[in-house]
Order: C-alpha cells, then structure tokens, then sequence
C-alpha cells in the first residue's frame, strides 16, 4: 500500500513537471518530496533507514566531496577532446542567460530534480524495498522506476543535444529509440546511484554525484556553447 503511494505520488509529480505546470517545477518537487516523507514515515522509516540521521549526513559530507571533485575532473577531461566536447552541445543549456544558468545550476536541479529523485528513488522507495524484500530488489526496482520517470522528459532529446542526433538522429523516427536509450540509461545511472547509497550509507553521497553531473553538466554546456559561437 505505501510503495503504491509513493508510485502515485511520483507519476502526479511527474505529469505535473513535463505536461501541466512545468513552470512550478521547483515547488512541485519540494511539495511531492515532503508528501514522501510523510509517507516514510507512516511506513516506519526511521531517518537511519532513509540515510539522513546524523551519522549518515557526516559520512555523506565526507564523500560527497570526493564525488563532485571525481565527477569534476571527468567532464575537464571530456572538454580536452573533440568527441567529448561534442557530448555537452546542448541547445537546452545554449539559449540560457547568465542568470538563467545559475537558476538551473544553484536552484532548479538541487532544490527540484536531486531533492525529489534522490528522496524518492535512493531514500523512500530503495528503504521500503529493502526492509521487504532486501538490497538487490530495492535496487533493481527503484532503478527501474527511476529510469521510467526520464520517459516524458527525454522525448525531445535527440533534437536538443547534438551528440544523440549524430548516433539517432533528430526526426520523429528517432524519438522512440531515443527515449528508450534515455531510460536504459538512467536505470544503469539509477543503479550506480543506489550503490554509492548501499556502500555510503548515506543519501547525501548520491545526492552529491547527481547534483554534480546535472550542475556541471549545464555549466559546460553553456560554456561549449559560448565557444562555438565565438569559433
């Protein structure tokens, strides 16, 4: 009954970000993330379970350093080759102001996309597996889910980011297989997220690595960005 909950929660949250009030994002996503908790808790998920109480959030503060640093140099190592710099030619990240790419970077992806997905998929849903059904089935179901809720927000993929229309290709017969690797893909992200959960015990560390690749992610792709134009 509590894991349909959350299941019904998050597919209102989702519905909600990609068709009927994207433009509340951030405030759907702190909403949805307190409706889990609640959730959680009814459940009798204690914030040990959940990998919030304090011993948790000092190991992750610990790790999440070593994450972002990690995740960091990767992407400065992607921009020192072509084929790597042609991975961050995003036009969703191109067309955004100074501001704007702040907004997303301090604002829209920690306090919206990290809080919920992270809470959702490696804190609420991965601990109610868990205690029902142990680690491997937590993992492998929360990363299904987690790889199911990208659907509606990687059908315009491989129109926005150049790498995907170079393998895809960006007309209409393209989008089905391009949404279908963008889901295979985030259910293998889903699984190295839940693992550093397992191995850290902390929420914080995934939290960390997520916010890390979108953060950057749209910082480097504007920064390309900025570099083609000026080429």
């Amino acid at each position: 009954m509590w894991i349909l909950s959350v299941v019904v929660v998050l597919v209102a949250a989702n519905l909600l970000n990609n068709w009927l009030a994207p433009g509340a994002y951030v405030l759907t996503c702190g909403i949805a993330t307190a409706v889990l908790l609640l959730i959680a808790r009814r459940d009798g998920l204690t914030p040990a379970d959940l990998g919030l109480d304090a011993v948790a959030l000092r190991r992750g503060l610990r790790w999440a350093a070593v994450l972002v640093g990690a995740v960091l140099v990767v992407f400065l190592l992607g921009l020192a080759v072509p084929a790597g710099r042609e991975t961050f030619r995003d036009a969703r990240a191109a067309g955004l102001s100074v501001q704007q790419l702040l907004w997303r970077v301090l604002v829209r992806v920690p306090l919206g996309t990290v809080l919920l997905e992270e809470t959702a998929f490696r804190g609420v849903l991965w601990a109610m597996i868990r205690r029902r059904r142990g680690t491997r089935w937590a993992t492998a179901v929360s990363s299904l889910l987690f790889g199911l809720w990208h659907l509606l927000p990687s059908r315009g993929l491989n129109r926005s980011n150049t790498a995907v229309q170079s393998a895809l290709g960006s007309g209409s017969a393209s989008v089905a297989p391009t949404v279908a690797a963008a889901i295979a893909a985030t259910v293998a992200a889903g699984v190295v997220l839940c693992e550093v959960r397992r191995r850290t015990g902390s929420l914080l560390a995934p939290a960390a690595l997520h916010w890390a690749v979108n953060g950057f992610g749209y910082a480097f792709a504007w920064t390309v960005s900025r570099w083609c134009r000026q080429g």
